[in-house]
């Protein structure tokens, strides 16, 4: 497993995510998405991507593992797939956990 990689491929997800293709500021994408832009992806759309990109490397590790399988595989290879497909998924987790403990919080502030 490559960490430079993972963490490429991470910041490459984010930007595609947010819009901003790598070549708008973090500024820009933060205030289409602010601003109501009609352009910007909505939170949902947001999560619908990133979530589909998970299943996607899923879909990758699993295609490799059933090559490796037939003996058309390196085994590195599947390990590496399924390694970032693991990274992914604990990433979406997190992501899950701290988005219903700030809707919890939001819920116990009076009004």
């Amino acid at each position: 497993m490559t960490i430079p990689s993972i963490a490429a491929n991470a910041y490459q997800n984010t930007a595609r995510l947010t819009g901003q293709g790598g070549s708008q500021s973090l500024g820009g994408g933060l205030g289409g998405a602010l601003g109501g832009k009609s352009g910007s992806p909505s939170f949902g759309d947001m999560v619908e991507t990133a979530v589909q990109g998970v299943v996607d490397q899923g879909r990758v590790a699993d295609t490799k593992t059933v090559d490796m399988m037939n003996g058309k595989a390196n085994v590195v290879d599947v390990v590496t797939a399924v390694s970032e497909t693991e990274v992914a998924l604990q990433t979406m987790v997190s992501v899950r956990d701290k988005v219903i403990a700030a809707y919890e919080e939001i819920m116990r502030m009076s009004i």
